[in-house]
């Protein structure tokens, strides 16, 4: 077994029951962001301040009344890497979300969730071991991802800054994962949560007023957005992300992430008439094969702590 914090163990666990049904209501709340980002008019810079501020803001009371002790004890390493991870967070945003401008949902989603293989050569450069059979199981579903939505060779320039953006945002999220395994060790997941999605929005507001995005005056239906995607997308999804990296590491939370995928593309496809192509089953298939391999691939854990909702 794998002990916390030590990098030369497997970069791969073995998830309990519980963290793999964590995480698959996780990636279906988190699957609405893309289309509903799509969707509307408010700038997207401009959401993903409002849905880490309001994150923070609603976690903050609990934090503050069930662990207001562990907020006065924190140590310094445990300030910077928490506030590290909450960058890492912002920056993801910053990079992810606009590129839904750009490109299509399930192109998107596709690239940003190519963060495995980040995760896990991060995990590699940290002198952690990599099992071949992981490698298989990752190439497996990044295989499925490319069958679902097809090699983009447009020219158009809009297409190919919404890939790139969506690359980018997809190494941001493994780094902010790997920061967040390090530090959940030791932090619970009330206080990481509301300091980091705090951290996230202080480093967006910056960059929403440089770009020019407004921050307030939205219509009903744009508040709709910020709030639908604070409840669903940060409250539940990320914060339980944040929970099951604790206990099943960085590598299987975010070769989970690749679940976001076929959930975004049918949501886009019945929402807002973006049609799959008909390769969209092996493609689904071939990707739960792949995280079947993966999640095969390593060494149980035993949970820590209890989930949070």
């Amino acid at each position: 077994m794998a002990v916390p914090g030590d990098v030369r163990g497997n970069a791969v666990t073995r998830p309990p029951t519980t963290d793999v049904v964590l995480l698959v209501v996780a990636m279906l709340a988190i699957g609405t962001s893309g289309p509903l980002i799509a969707a509307t008019a408010v700038g997207a810079v401009a959401l993903a301040f409002w849905r880490s501020l309001l994150g923070s803001a609603l976690t903050l009371p609990f934090s503050l009344l069930r662990h207001r002790g562990e907020l006065r004890s924190l140590t310094r390493a445990e300030w910077r890497g928490t506030a590290l991870a909450g960058a890492l967070l912002g920056a993801h945003f910053a990079a992810w979300l606009p590129s839904l401008r750009f490109t299509s949902v399930a192109s998107s989603t596709a690239l940003v969730a190519l963060q495995p293989v980040w995760a896990a050569l991060i995990a590699r450069s940290r002198g952690a071991h990599v099992p071949r059979l992981a490698w298989i199981g990752i190439a497996v579903a990044l295989v499925g991802v490319l069958v679902l939505t097809g090699i983009d060779v447009s020219t158009d320039p809009r297409h190919l800054v919404g890939d790139l953006l969506a690359l980018v945002g997809g190494m941001l999220s493994a780094a902010y994962v790997t920061a967040g395994e390090r530090v959940r060790q030791t932090v619970s997941t009330p206080t990481y949560t509301s300091v980091a999605y705090a951290v996230s929005a202080l480093v967006l507001l910056p960059l929403c007023l440089v770009l020019g995005q407004d921050l307030w005056g939205y219509s009903p239906g744009g508040w709709g957005t910020v709030l639908a995607l604070t409840f669903g997308a940060q409250l539940l999804g990320h914060t339980l992300i944040n929970r099951v990296v604790r206990t099943s590491g960085a590598t299987v939370t975010s070769l989970a992430i690749l679940l976001e995928m076929p959930f975004s593309t049918i949501i886009a496809a019945v929402w807002l008439g973006q049609v799959p192509p008909p390769a969209v089953i092996p493609a689904v298939v071939l990707i739960f094969a792949g995280l079947v391999v993966v999640i095969r691939s390593g060494d149980r854990r035993t949970e820590q702590e209890t989930p949070p909702v």
